[in-house]
């Protein structure tokens, strides 16, 4: 029986106060007390600015992110409000900043809203990002005057520079010493807000967000708000005056990204269609107004599907997802039945075909929203989700009327995409035949992208990390002799898993038809799969590469655990190799210069004398790199970095392996014992 504990009774019943509202539990409101609800925080406060702009007020936001981890972000809105208000007979930075279930946007549904269609609803972002700040200053300018408010650890600053408690209706006089109002000079005069703060270390277990998170965050933001800048700058070193600077703008917002992300070797031309509309989600429930933007096309080589509703990105979908299936599912289905491509007895085909060959982006907006929770990774309107549906099955219809061509490309490549995927079942059992056989490579490996050259003694393939990095490695290599395999998120741990689980693995399956030259297995098995034979290998030299981060080389060294395990003798012939990828790009006179270590770095520094002005920018993945960079780094023999791979290497590989994630139990109790120490500031440990 479980120990008995203190009393339970009336008083045992508290009610959180103040900023402990939010400091006590901030994963109730920003979905968690770790890294991902400290980002969440920073989309709180950017998307007061975006909203600002998408009411017209100001067509630039920057973002600075200092070293100490603090941030900074400027608009040119119209300035957020701090001033009396007399209808509460309260300040309004202490209703914005200083209590939740408090803003300007509940009313968006009305005619002549201040705002309409917003990303921030619920009125706690602003004060929830205040109050788990270690410190919250905000700067506002109407064009005419400069008010100012601060905060510490929650807390409102008076301005003596002294913390004020703030008891149940605190009197004006009180209130009065806190906010700092000051007019414009003429040369001053602006509209705007400017918020810094910094993340408290002691609300969230980690604050160091890193610059993919701001990057990536920004250009979705660009993507869905057509025509708005956003500017990045980033210092990477404390008490340095240079900032590495980014700058994001999608001049005609997702028709442009589409367009992007599929590349030239699209199946289609971008299609882009909007529409606007009324309705409700219940028969007792108001009105509310929708606005829908999508663009598409096919691809059979790259495929990605992004939601994005109120400028927030969908990472769950909700309604849109739900939408998107049911149309383009039911329209291609009618298509192929109408125009006879249906095997007699033939299955219809389901969303995972379809997805395989679309590339698409809806951008919606709503005067009300049904999040599924305050970190908007999904919505759940059912009005939504039927208005769509509507919207895309009309204009597919008409799409796939007016462009016959089109529609042949685009069904038809949904239908091989499902007999592939049904023939790949089928067959799955029989590894065999899935690895032998004279096919064309092309037509058996999805996303692998071939060269010309017959010779295996002169071909070379890239095995690289994701999609992404397939486009940026295609543009940068040489048709002739180079191909490229990408493999999609982390590979099987090869070490551990049986070999039924490896041979039901299409990554490890795909990698292995294209080398080519079979496998190496030991025991029973060996009979009934391909054996060895190097006479049959494709290349003359097999390449990882992958970014030069910690989930690239989680990859890498995942690859090489596959070859140690399935072909060995690879290892020994000489044939495995890393590219390194630089970890930085420096910029001096003109002219780029990359290092590929932080000792590197500082050679390349020095050699530039004392006065000599540079940038460095922290190279970025594979798949954000310049073409002209890729060639230069990882695929011109004449200056690219290999490293071979040698069967020491493939040695130490297999004992970290046994001793992290293979069945070495007594060698990981050892490990853990002598050096877990040095990973306790990693342990993200729940406290409540």
């Amino acid at each position: 029986m479980a120990k008995k504990t203190a009393a339970y009774d009336n008083q045992s019943i508290t009610a959180l106060k103040g900023p402990d509202r939010v400091r006590k539990r901030p994963a109730v409101i920003f979905g968690s007390d770790g890294l991902e609800g400290c980002e969440h925080s920073v989309f709180e406060i950017l998307s007061n600015s975006v909203d600002e702009a998408r009411q017209g007020y100001g067509d630039t936001i920057e973002i600075r992110v200092f070293a100490d981890h603090s941030i900074e972000i400027t608009d040119w809105g119209r300035g957020v409000p701090l001033g009396w208000n007399e209808k509460e007979g309260r300040y309004n930075w202490e209703l914005i900043y200083c209590e939740l279930y408090a803003g300007g946007k509940y009313n968006n549904n009305a005619e002549g809203a201040s705002y309409e269609f917003s990303l921030g609803l619920n009125g706690l972002g602003a004060c929830a990002t205040q109050y788990s700040s270690e410190y919250f200053e905000v700067t506002s300018f109407d064009g005419e005057y400069k008010y100012e408010v601060s905060f510490r650890k929650g807390r409102p600053i008076g301005t003596d520079g002294k913390p004020v408690v703030l008891e149940a209706n605190p009197p004006r006089e009180v209130l009065d010493r806190i906010l700092r109002v000051s007019p414009l000079t003429k040369g001053e005069r602006r509209t705007g807000t400017i918020q810094r703060w910094k993340p408290d270390i002691e609300v969230f277990t980690a604050i160091d967000i890193p610059l993919d998170y701001y990057l990536e965050l920004l250009k979705k933001q660009a993507v869905v708000n057509a025509g708005l800048t956003f500017r990045l700058f980033w210092q990477s070193e404390p008490g340095s005056d240079k900032f590495e600077e980014y700058t994001f703008l999608y001049k005609n917002g997702i028709v442009d990204y589409v367009a992007e992300l599929a590349g030239e070797d699209a199946l289609t031309e971008p299609v882009f269609w909007k529409t606007e509309t009324v309705g409700r989600d219940r028969p007792d429930k108001e009105d509310y107004k929708l606005k829908v933007e999508c663009a598409f096309c096919c691809s059979n080589t790259v495929n990605v599907i992004e939601y994005y509703h109120n400028s927030s990105f969908l990472e769950h979908g909700g309604s849109p997802d739900r939408a998107v299936r049911s149309a383009f599912v039911a329209e291609i289905d009618r298509w192929l039945k109408a125009n006879g491509k249906y095997n007699k007895n033939e299955s219809k085909i389901t969303f995972a075909d379809v997805q395989d060959c679309l590339v698409l982006v809806t951008n919606s907006h709503s005067t009300q929203t049904s999040y599924a929770n305050q970190t908007k990774k999904a919505i759940t309107n059912k009005f939504i989700a039927e208005a769509m549906t509507s919207f895309l099955r009309q204009n597919l219809e008409v799409y796939f009327a007016e462009n016959p061509e089109a529609a042949e490309k685009f069904c038809t490549q949904a239908l091989i995409n499902k007999r592939s995927r049904e023939r790949a079942e089928s067959a799955r059992i029989d590894l065999k035949k899935k690895l032998s056989g004279s096919m064309d490579i092309a037509n058996r490996v999805e996303r692998f992208v071939g060269c010309r050259s017959k010779d295996p003694e002169k071909r070379e393939i890239y095995i690289v990390e994701g999609n992404s990095a397939l486009t940026s490695v295609k543009l940068a290599r040489d048709a002739e002799y180079q191909a490229i395999i990408p493999v999609r998120g982390k590979t099987l741990n090869c070490l551990k898993a049986s070999y039924d689980k490896i041979f039901k693995n299409d990554v490890i399956v795909d990698l292995l038809k294209v080398i080519g030259c079979g496998v190496e297995l030991k025991g029973k098995v060996k009979g009934d799969f391909v054996e060895f034979d190097p006479k049959n290998l494709r290349w003359s030299k097999i390449i990882i590469c992958t970014d030069a981060d910690k989930d690239g080389y989680q990859i890498r060294t995942l690859l090489l655990t596959m070859f140690y395990r399935l072909l060995p003798s690879l290892i020994k012939m000489g044939k495995v190799f890393i590219a390194e990828t630089p970890l930085y790009e420096i910029t001096c006179r003109g002219k780029t210069y990359f290092a590929y270590t932080d000792e590197e770095k500082q050679k390349i520094i020095e050699s530039f004398g004392k006065g000599a002005k540079y940038t460095v920018q922290r190279s970025k993945g594979l798949g954000e790199n310049e073409p002209e960079m890729m060639r230069l780094t990882a695929m011109d023999p004449a200056t690219r970095r290999l490293i071979a791979v040698k069967p020491a290497d493939e040695r130490e590989t297999f004992e970290v392996f046994d001793t992290m994630l293979g069945d070495n139990l007594e060698a990981r109790k050892k490990y853990i014992a002598e050096h877990g120490r040095e990973y306790l500031s990693d342990i993200d440990i729940d406290e409540g």
